[in-house]
């Protein structure tokens, strides 16, 4: 055989295509479940040299502090960062921390014990949770026999049981699929959420996208029988050759108009609970985010191509879709809605504070409150959130400040975000 090497070229790479066929464009079929996808496939992959926009960005203290000086004069002392109140309003929730556990599906990682342990840890710690698509039906509501600890039903109780009075909330999100299985109806109707709703509490997420895969639907993989009980309801492709299958849902389609309409539908057939709406990081996000806020939406998520906690082909998050760093460049210069969440890669308090600094309201934590809970059921995200909540207070009270609100684009030296000054 001839040789067809070259420096550089991703020989192996080719060979590994030409062998598995299909099967090569997605990570391994049995790490399903097993691995959170994202950063370790392609996620957040840098060229060399470069890196993350949103960590070369630096938080700049200022010398002359005159909110300093006001706190001062209100404490009667001088402050320091335990006077910093975190206390956040997040899409209609008032939330103990400008942080909530963005949304966590189907994925076998996010289901079972772990699952219910993080829905206890973030109800415990009074942040909001969002429960993300396909979790009914994968796993079912939890009636009539369904396993309780893998449905949805599971995680709201688990939730709602360690609430304290006044704080977080819970977001249902729903995608085509769980829309076919009238997802919001059923919570909506079932006396299990009527605290929540009763106590607005309560709100449903339309999902636009994801980071992991914009505009792509769902994909799970199943086994041949799993794959045969659901066959007329999704799109299946047998692209492994070992008897499991890739099972795809369609992803929607929005136009402004629509999604204007969907949440004029959503207001008027749930009126008790809020609307929130998720976004991928799309090149029209800032357009998107806009139509969304002036229809009506309590929230406005956008999570950005760092990669994410469910299945997507490899390409998708080393390629496809904007970084966060981007998508809050680009929202900051149309003007951010008035309540903006974010995702991608958060777990430390400087990316929360450069996110919160450039117009989001709350960061959203996805794989970190995966991994925290994994580590100790019983309190594991909780203290992860004590050191999250610990380098915001720190980084805000340095920057003369007492609230995540009174952060602004000041505070943040940008010089890689064109079309916005940097800042002093």
């Amino acid at each position: 055989m001839s040789d067809l090497s070259a420096p550089g070229f991703p020989e192996e790479e080719v060979r590994r295509r030409a062998r598995a066929g299909a099967a090569a464009a997605f990570p391994p079929p049995g790490e399903y479940g097993r691995v959170l996808f994202g950063a370790e496939h392609g996620g957040a992959r840098w060229p060399e040299g470069e890196h993350d926009p949103l960590d070369t960005l630096r938080i700049t203290p200022p010398v002359l502090m005159p909110q300093r000086l006001a706190r001062l004069i209100d404490l009667g002392r001088e402050p320091d960062y335990r006077d910093v109140e975190l206390t956040t309003t997040i899409g209609g929730f008032t939330s103990a921390l400008p942080v909530y556990v963005s949304a966590l599906g189907s994925t076998r990682a996010a289901g079972g014990d772990l699952g219910l342990a993080l829905s206890r840890q973030a109800g415990a710690l009074g942040i909001p949770m969002v429960i993300g698509e396909n979790v009914v039906p994968v796993n079912g509501y939890g009636r009539q026999g369904e396993a309780v600890d893998r449905a949805l039903l599971g995680r709201l109780r688990a939730y709602a049981e360690q609430l304290p009075d006044g704080r977080g909330g819970v977001a249902v999100q729903q995608s085509t699929e769980d829309a076919d299985a009238e997802v919001w109806n059923l919570v909506y109707t079932d006396p299990a959420a009527l605290p929540l709703l009763e106590s607005g509490r309560l709100a449903f997420e339309l999902k636009l996208g994801q980071g992991a895969k914009p505009g792509l639907g769902g994909m799970t993989v199943l086994d041949a029988d799993a794959a045969a009980r659901v066959g007329d309801r999704y799109g299946l492709d047998d692209v492994f050759g070992d008897g499991r299958v890739l099972r795809s849902s369609t992803p929607g389609t929005f136009t402004a108009e629509i999604l204007r309409q969907q949440i004029r539908l959503m207001r008027n057939n749930f009126p008790r609970a809020r609307v929130w709406v998720k976004l991928h990081p799309g090149r029209d996000v800032a357009e998107a985010a806009r139509v969304a806020a002036e229809a009506g939406a309590d929230a406005v998520t956008v999570d950005g191509a760092e990669g994410g906690t469910g299945w997507a082909p490899e390409a998708f998050p080393a390629q496809v879709g904007l970084p966060l760093a981007e998508c809050l460049r680009r929202l900051a210069a149309a003007g951010p809605p008035p309540c903006l969440l974010v995702s991608g890669r958060m777990w430390e308090g400087g990316r929360a504070v450069k996110s919160l600094a450039l117009g989001a309201r709350a960061v959203g934590l996805g794989r970190a409150a995966l991994l925290a809970t994994a580590e100790d059921p019983q309190t594991g995200l909780i203290r992860f959130a004590e050191c999250l909540a610990l380098e915001l207070r720190l980084l805000i009270s340095a920057l003369g400040k007492y609230a995540p609100a009174a952060l602004d684009r000041d505070d943040v030296w940008a010089p890689y975000f064109p079309g916005i000054p940097a800042a002093g």
